[in-house]
């Protein structure tokens, strides 16, 4: 079956309200900083009432990828859930305005369409809390074959663990993509997701996953490693291809048949927002094309810098003509 996508991306459908923030406020609210929380009702309404003045922007974690990749030139669609309310109708729009094929149904009832309170202090770092609303209720109704079957690789966010529905349609999807023989593509998403669900996605890694992103943090947790180069081993041994972020190092693209390093671009860095996201994308873009590995991960690191250049997560520039002198 020849492909109609490049990427199909699975993920939490969100509405980021994105906010500047110090670290005394972190404090007060008892945040860990750089850390993504999930919150109830009453918990995002507290925080948000303490925020200073914010901007709206859809996001989630591989909405953030798809909008990134599709604005490079790839082929794109979007699964997750919304509700039929004000919020999931901008995150619709936003998205397919971005290139993006998304027609997951709006659900009719239940809880509203989610949303992620970012803090960015001055050093750049955003402290994340999310509320799910609508994500949780992500089934495997949602996964449709056909359009897992059109497409090259399905990326899949580490986040859609914490939600136990989500979980299914998670493995559905994966088992759909290497029946049809496409590939599965895994982003750990935070190392506190990691910790939450260390034993599942040592499992997924091991069994499932043909491409990882994980930033320092993340492949340490999921491999309960004390050393960077212990834990590149361990994932060396595992997967197709790992991807791995190690912010002003750069990163690593590893295979078992090699290592290879990728320099950081050079970047003001304003909001780090959507950088793991942005990577994701500038790599899966030149991964489908059929680009050499070291040329994906140069389209990555320049992803990454523009995302990490202005506040929110979505490209503001173009991308496509940034990573075209590769």
């Amino acid at each position: 079956m020849s492909a109609s996508f490049d990427i199909l991306g699975i993920g939490n459908a969100i509405v980021d309200v994105i906010a500047r923030a110090d670290e005394s406020l972190l404090g007060r609210l008892a945040l860990a900083k750089g850390s993504m929380t999930l919150v109830d009702t009453a918990r995002a309404e507290s925080i948000y009432a303490a925020m200073g003045s914010g901007t709206e922007s859809s996001g989630g974690s591989a909405a953030n990828s798809c909008a990134a990749a599709a604005s490079i030139g790839a082929r794109v669609a979007f699964i997750g859930q919304v509700a039929n309310d004000q919020l999931g109708q901008v995150f619709g729009h936003d998205i397919r305005a971005a290139g993006v094929a998304f027609d997951t149904p709006a659900a009719a009832g239940g809880p509203p369409t989610a949303r992620c309170l970012i803090l960015v202090t001055p050093d750049a770092q955003r402290t994340m809390c999310t509320y799910l609303g609508a994500c949780v209720n992500l089934a495997e109704a949602a996964i449709v074959p056909e359009r897992v079957q059109a497409s090259r690789v399905t990326y899949l966010e580490g986040y859609l663990f914490d939600p136990p529905a989500a979980q299914a349609a998670f493995r559905k999807a994966a088992g759909l993509a290497h029946q049809a023989g496409r590939l599965v593509a895994l982003a750990l998403s935070d190392p506190f997701c990691v910790d939450r669900h260390r034993a599942a996605f040592r499992t997924l890694v091991a069994d499932e996953v043909d491409i990882l992103f994980a930033n320092e943090a993340e492949i340490l947790s999921l491999y309960q490693a004390d050393r960077f180069e212990d834990a590149l081993a361990a994932v060396r041994a595992e997967t197709r291809v790992a991807c791995l972020t190690r912010s002003e190092k750069g990163s690593v693209v590893v295979t078992p048949e090699q290592v290879i390093e990728i320099a950081a671009e050079p970047a003001r860095v304003v909001d780090t927002t959507g950088a793991g996201d942005a990577y994701a994308a500038g790599f899966l873009a030149g991964y489908t094309a059929g680009r050499a590995l070291a040329a994906c991960g140069k389209m990555a690191a320049i992803a990454a810098a523009e995302a990490i250049s202005h506040v929110g997560a979505r490209p503001q520039a173009d991308l496509r003509a940034l990573v075209a002198r590769i």
